[in-house]
């Protein structure tokens, strides 16, 4: 990336709402077993992954650090701040593009059953610095990882 010559920050809020085709006690599984979320949390197959870690308590952190296959080294360090078992998440995380600090956010994911289906809201408030990020690309990228998480629970019932 290129060195930043004038410093910036630009705060956005965005909310995505999903109707999961999944009992909420599987979308809790998914969400917070650590085996179920490496299926479909990540960058996936064009991610060479080279330290993860999911440690789902309130205090608990969690981590990935890799590299795209031609691109970028990226890293995704979170902290929960707020658990409430088959209601909330809560979370801070901080994003890093070859070690430049693209953005901190505070995240929300709830989740309420809605007979044998599921409601998630998914609202982020979040700190995007010196133009390296966007808003805008972050919610994209955050649809991309939601649209993960319910191929996941339609697939593996």
């Amino acid at each position: 990336m290129n060195e930043i010559t004038e410093r910036s920050q630009v705060h956005a809020t965005f909310v995505i709402e999903r109707d999961l085709d999944a009992p909420l006690d599987r979308v809790w599984h998914a969400l917070s077993d650590n085996d179920a979320r490496d299926q479909w949390f990540g960058g996936g197959p064009t991610f060479d992954t080279q330290e993860k870690a999911h440690d789902f308590r309130v205090g608990g952190r969690a981590f990935e650090d890799g590299q795209w296959h031609g691109g970028p080294r990226s890293r995704f360090e979170s902290t929960y701040t707020d658990i409430v078992v088959e209601q909330r998440i809560v979370f801070t995380y901080d994003m890093w593009v070859d070690d430049q600090h693209l953005s901190t956010s505070l995240t929300t994911i709830a989740i309420e059953a809605e007979g044998d289906r599921t409601s998630l809201t998914y609202t982020e408030q979040g700190v995007h610095f010196d133009g390296l990020d966007s808003a805008e690309g972050r919610e994209q990228g955050t649809r991309g990882i939601l649209d993960q998480l319910n191929t996941y629970l339609t697939t593996k019932r």
